[in-house]
């Protein structure tokens, strides 16, 4: 078995380790690793060559991998080499082209990228032997899989497509703080509500998309907002967030307790992420609303998620934007994959 980068401490691996885990053959593909695959704390994973239709969502159980559950479930296989539509309402599974054999003492958890979440597509990490979506146990080997489950818009994908992200960790990292985020349904544009009947989102091509196709604006009256059932809400953070560079965070989805709706698909917060070290201060978190079987009346600044921090067990040699970024300095965005709205 690999072992473990030296560290003894509990926490986020940062990009640097990742890199190492990489180097070490504990995280290969049989693709060269694109350049900006490594994030400064969690590592981008890419569609392979084959996905497939599915009537069910599943979880493979222990002693069973997943392509022996999809000879129950398949339907029929997409060449994604080709590139495929995945449309809304269905159930998908594909190969990933990252394959993992952790060291002892190192284990993961995977969640939609931003862009992900953001255009309503749910997806999930399975790995064989799996008793829980995107989380992955210490020591395991093998290969990666994504469910896709697109809400509201059909979705273009294609190998090497970016729709998920792995967060590795050692140990058992302890919670630092836990803050909860309110929205902001103040003066102007405050959300954006998704058309039921749009075209079809092309996940790879970035300001290609004229959003008023896509998308609805909504003006608050007197600082609330009516959530309809089975609509779906992208809305901002009242608050800025900073992710401290030596922290990571996951937004969680709501109490049930505080309302009827979900909250925020895409739960990773990298690290510098809204810092002013990494030019970001003043981001907000956006938030990606789905309200459940009843109306429920938002106000101004009310609580509807919260961020829940964890260390890293190194600094990491670079911060959330270092590469590029169109999420840092946020304020209400939508994907990048829609044009400025205007």
């Amino acid at each position: 078995m690999i072992d473990a980068p030296s560290s003894s401490s509990s926490g986020i691996l940062p990009c640097q380790s990742i890199d190492d885990l990489i180097a070490s053959g504990a995280i290969t593909s049989a693709k060269p690793f694109d350049l900006d695959q490594v994030q400064p704390a969690s590592l981008d994973l890419r569609l392979g060559a084959r996905a497939w239709r599915v009537r069910a969502s599943f979880l493979p159980g222990l002693g069973r991998t997943v392509p022996q559950r999809l000879e129950d479930v398949a339907m029929h296989e997409l060449d994604l080499t080709k590139g495929a539509v995945l449309e809304r309402g269905c159930v998908y599974i594909a190969e990933l082209q990252e394959a993992l054999a952790l060291p002892k003492g190192i284990s993961a958890r995977a969640n939609p990228k931003s862009s992900t979440g953001r255009v309503d597509v749910f997806v999930r990490l399975l790995t064989n032997n799996s008793v829980a979506f995107d989380d992955v146990s210490e020591g395991y080997v093998g290969p990666t899989y994504i469910e896709i489950a697109p809400q509201t818009f059909s979705i273009l994908v294609r190998t090497n497509t970016r729709l998920n992200q792995l967060r590795l960790k050692r140990g058992d990292p302890p919670k630092l703080s836990i803050r909860s985020v309110g929205v902001d349904l103040s003066d102007g544009i405050a959300g954006f509500r998704a058309r039921r009947h749009a075209g079809v989102v092309d996940m790879d091509h970035v300001d290609g998309h004229d959003p008023k196709d896509f998308w609805e604006p909504l003006v608050p009256r007197r600082g609330e907002l009516l959530l309809d059932p089975g609509e779906f809400y992208i809305l901002a953070s009242k608050e800025a967030v900073e992710i401290p560079v030596m922290e990571a965070a996951e937004m969680t989805p709501i109490d049930p307790s505080v309302g009827e709706f979900r909250v925020h698909y895409a739960g990773f917060f990298d690290p510098g992420f809204g810092t002013e070290e990494a030019g970001g201060v003043g981001s907000r978190g956006v938030l990606e609303v789905r309200s459940h079987e009843t109306p429920f009346l938002l106000e101004d600044g009310q609580t509807v998620a919260r961020l829940v921090y964890e260390p890293l067990t190194a600094k990491p040699s670079r911060l959330y934007g270092d590469q590029g970024s169109h999420y840092q300095r946020q304020g209400l965005k939508l994907s990048k994959h829609f044009r400025i709205w205007s």
